[in-house]
């Protein structure tokens, strides 16, 4: 056994050979923080059967401390393009917390996290990733993260929870990093060039940097500000425009104006970080659908934000929204009207280099992606097929997206998946109240 990367004293390199392998990693595991010194244990005065004993004997209470001591602080969500990046936490929750649609930080409480515990958490991500790597030079690969150390990490039940989260983060590429929780911007300009330095300077790799902001929080900061967050890093920010419209953003409740969202948004883009709105198809309802379609993209329009991101709206349950639908004050649109609406707002959009993703599966439609303008009659294209179906294979189009059965409209031509299709159709009409619609907002509840 190779203990030349063992952080422990080597003075017991010898009696340590003598240990069970799930002793060993144990220990090793351990050694980060140093066993010794946890638990104010005299350095070379155990011998092996004591040792085995007294690990046996503390066990649980050493991996309690080793899940403290080598814990940093994660937030709940982030957006589905940073799934492999990795999560630190900057503030905790929303500062606002009150958009109608939104179930996320409800009654939790928004506090900034200080600077110094931000790069304890960074601190701490590293000695895991250089734990990682020790770990892989005594399994004989090279430092290397291989498919054999990955899967031994990831089933090791000794290691914290937080080994987990950085190996699968090196396993992506350990270059993203993604700053939680709802608006990362709220902290001052200082304070957050400080905690980018100190990323960089830690993981001199990582090569993009992002967050969520709110957008009168931006409107708030100035160019030169921007432009110094992304001097020491930040890469891009993902803002919840959600609508254009100043009538449906009222109603949501979302605290923001569309002069807001326009005026953070150019700032953003001025500053040369890269911008990613998002947008709720049928947040607007029924009743301004239209409104909420032609007024987002004249933000839209007016910013040319590098990406704009498509989340249809799904209602949660425990949200002032969901209590507006039950007494009739809001109308969700169904799946074909929120289409049309869809396809309202990237007619409309004009004059930008904008990319449109399409990339969340509670869109319908996972092709209407594409860049403008050379892109728009494509999307527009795949839209009006999808209208010019008739109503049996929209909605066994709609089915199959929702079961995970298709992705796209061409899988639909396959003769053996419209013959599953049909035939599970024809049973679920037969066995469930509600038909093949019930079925599917069934379904819709599990992707939220």
């Amino acid at each position: 056994m190779n203990l030349a990367c063992c952080p422990l004293n080597s003075g017991l390199d010898a009696q340590l050979t003598m240990l069970s392998l799930a002793d060993f990693t144990f220990v090793h595991a351990m050694g980060i923080y140093g066993l010794w010194d946890i638990f104010a244990i005299p350095r070379g005065t155990l011998g092996v059967a004591e040792m085995r004993c007294s690990m046996q004997s503390t066990r649980t209470e050493i991996k309690d401390t080793m899940q403290q001591a080598l814990a940093f602080e994660q937030g709940p969500i982030r957006p589905p393009s940073e799934a492999g990046s990795l999560l630190i936490r900057v503030t905790r929750n929303c500062p606002w917390n009150r958009c109608a649609f939104c179930s996320t930080y409800r009654g939790r409480k928004f506090s900034r996290r200080s600077v110094q515990e931000v790069k304890a958490d960074i601190d701490t991500v590293k000695h895991i990733a250089d734990d990682i790597k020790r770990i892989s030079w005594r399994m004989g690969e090279g430092g290397h993260l291989t498919r054999t150390v990955l899967g031994s990490i990831l089933r090791d039940g000794n290691l914290p929870d937080s080994y987990r989260s950085v190996v699968f983060w090196l396993a992506s590429g350990g270059n993203t990093v993604f700053l939680q929780d709802a608006n990362s911007l709220v902290l001052s300009t200082d304070t957050l060039v400080e905690i980018l330095r100190h990323i960089k300077d830690t993981f001199p790799l990582v090569s993009r940097i992002t967050s969520y902001a709110r957008a009168n929080t931006l409107a708030s900061k100035t160019v030169d500000d921007l432009v110094r967050l992304r001097q020491v890093g930040l890469s891009r920010l993902h803002v919840g425009m959600e609508s254009g419209s100043d009538a449906v953003l009222k109603l949501i409740r979302k605290g923001a104006t569309s002069q807001q969202i326009v005026e953070g948004g150019k700032r953003v883009v001025a500053s040369g970080i890269s911008l990613c709105l998002y947008i709720i198809p049928g947040i607007g309802g029924v009743d301004y659908s239209r409104e909420h379609a032609l007024e987002s993209a004249r933000v839209v329009n007016a910013v040319n934000p590098q990406f704009v991101r498509l989340r249809s709206l799904y209602v949660r349950h425990n949200t002032p929204l969901m209590d507006m639908v039950q007494t009739g004050a809001f109308q969700p649109p169904d799946e074909d009207p929120m289409v049309k609406e869809i396809r309202a707002l990237i007619e409309t959009m004009d004059g930008i280099t904008t990319t449109i993703v399409s990339d969340h599966i509670l869109n319908l439609l996972e092709e209407v992606t594409g860049t403008l303008p050379q892109d728009k009659a494509t999307i527009l294209g795949v839209i009006d097929r999808y209208l010019g179906m008739d109503d049996d294979d929209r909605l066994l189009f709609q089915l199959g997206r929702r079961a995970g059965a298709i992705r796209d409209l061409d899988e639909l031509k396959d003769p053996v998946t419209r013959t599953k299709l049909e035939a599970a159709r024809l049973e679920i009409q037969a066995q469930t109240p509600g038909g093949v619609p019930q079925y599917i907002a069934e379904i819709k509840k599990r992707f939220v």
